[in-house]
């Protein structure tokens, strides 16, 4: 059984050329989604323009001259997925994982220093052996923290790859958000109202716009601002 997938079948979020070849690299079991992530390969071939086909994307890999969250990424099948740091070292360039209004992955290009950092969902907790909170963040992370001050549904800012909490954007009334997922993927509003559903239904967020989506699409980006360059404006 191949390990690849057909070009017609990939993600929707994925921004390639659907009938240009057969088949695609596919995206190995990881942190995130098949959906809303790609792999490695795909990003430095096909987005970056590194290389021109696999074999040199290989030899680019193989040289480590790939990271992602400041850690080497060897894998071809690697999946990046939102709010993962690639970088480049040796041509000095740095780009974020990001939804555009059509809801594809795009790569934002940041400058130096904001390479160090990532925001990261908190999408569960868990109590372990000694009374710490284990934070289960959208990336597959785990952290502990000694105080648990922390609610699901907010956003850390994460050093990469220490894995250090600089900061934290709750989730709540006037902060900005991340539509990630649905009809309005892409765009982004501010947190007006969020409404819990006393059913099996899940819970809505309104945004100011007027727009609607569940709980589980709102990313929180900033309070007042958002703290990440987005894609129309990169």
């Amino acid at each position: 059984m191949s390990n690849d997938m057909k070009r017609v079948t990939a993600p929707r979020s994925w921004p390639i050329p659907r009938k240009t070849t057969v088949w695609i690299t596919s995206t190995a079991p990881g942190a995130h989604q098949k959906e809303w992530s790609m792999p490695i390969m795909i990003v430095i071939r096909d987005m970056l323009g590194l290389c021109d086909n696999a074999s040199e994307g290989v030899k680019i890999l193989s040289g480590r001259d790939v990271l992602v969250d400041g850690r080497v990424v060897t894998d071809p099948k690697f999946p990046v997925g939102l709010m993962d740091v690639v970088s480049i070292p040796k041509i000095n360039q740095h780009y974020r994982m990001l939804l555009d209004r059509n809801g594809k992955l795009r790569l934002v290009s940041v400058t130096e220093g904001r390479e160090k950092w990532k925001l990261c969902r908190i999408d569960g907790k868990t109590t372990v052996k000694g009374g710490k909170t284990q934070l289960n963040l959208h990336d597959g992370r785990c952290v502990l923290v000694e105080k648990d001050h922390f609610h699901c549904g907010d956003v850390v800012k994460l050093e990469v790859p220490s894995q250090k909490i600089l900061e934290t954007y709750k989730f709540g009334k006037g902060n900005v958000a991340l539509i990630v997922s649905g009809v309005h993927a892409g765009e982004i509003g501010v947190i007006e109202e969020y409404v819990i559903t006393r059913s099996s239904a899940p819970n809505l967020v309104r945004m100011k716009d007027g727009n609607l989506t569940i709980r589980d699409n709102a990313f929180v980006i900033g309070t007042k601002v958002p703290e990440i360059t987005l894609p129309e404006a990169n």
